[in-house]
């Protein structure tokens, strides 16, 4: 079956759009110089122009392979797999294929994943930790995977590029967990600076007065509070899914 390559020439003439062949993916991939890369679950990959996932995928399935190599126990690959995953980055322009790039990161994920804990563990596909593994997947693709341009740092509403960072911390009791931090993509290409950070805004629900135009009086209206900055609480990999926040301050 032949490779679809363009989807459209005026898709060509306006992006530049041409997608990768499965047989140069592998080839590019096969380079040694990328060999270190690829062995390292927590070895970053940022593809700026992702298409439906081409090289991000492969690059998926040649982590997962190594996870599981590593990994003595299903609870060790539970964790392998989501730390290979959560180095795997996209930015995409166009609308379908970001929804492509996300969906073919989520089935790639979920049949390595799932084929590897029946055969080797005998885990159900639909037992509670796969599950929540394959939902925090879920979490940590769409997350990683945004729709904007790389050209000009923007998303696809204006504002700038947001990125996750899954931070892994000490092992403590014997339980590791994770740390999301938000970065903006000036942040990232300027080696993460501290001060180009960002945190995510809790949503705030304002308080309607039912009779605000029957009783007016003259007293000046007192300014709105602001909306209080939260931030990711550390949780398990396994439970990534849940984005548990926490005030920040509090």
């Amino acid at each position: 079956m032949t490779e679809q390559l363009i989807k459209s020439k005026k898709r060509v003439q306006q992006h530049g759009e041409v997608f990768t062949p499965k047989k140069i993916v592998n080839l590019m991939l096969n380079q040694a110089e990328l060999q270190e890369n690829l062995r390292d679950l927590s070895s970053t990959f940022l593809e700026p122009s992702a298409g439906e996932g081409a090289f991000l995928t492969e690059i998926l399935r040649r982590k997962l392979k190594i996870a599981r190599q590593i990994s003595a126990s299903r609870d060790e690959y539970d964790e392998n797999a989501l730390i290979a995953l959560s180095s795997l980055y996209g930015i995409e322009l166009l609308e379908d294929n970001i929804e492509l790039l996300v969906m073919n990161m989520i089935i790639t994920f979920s049949n390595e994943y799932t084929q590897t804990v029946m055969a080797d563990f005998t885990a159900k596909a639909d037992d509670g930790i796969t599950r929540h593994v394959i939902d925090s997947a879920k979490t940590i693709i769409r997350a990683n995977m945004v729709h904007g341009n790389a050209l000009t740092h923007l998303d696809d509403r204006g504002e700038s590029l947001l990125f996750s960072e899954w931070q892994l911390l000490p092992i403590k009791r014997g339980v590791r967990k994770v740390q999301r931090i938000l970065y903006t993509f000036d942040a990232v290409l300027d080696q993460g600076n501290a001060e180009a950070t960002v945190q995510i805004e809790q949503p705030a629900y304002e308080a309607i007065d039912l009779f605000a135009d029957l009783f007016e009086d003259d007293e000046p209206k007192q300014p709105k509070s602001e909306k209080p900055l939260v931030q990711y609480v550390p949780v398990k990999l396994t439970e990534v899914y849940k984005e548990l926040v926490e005030t920040i301050g509090e």
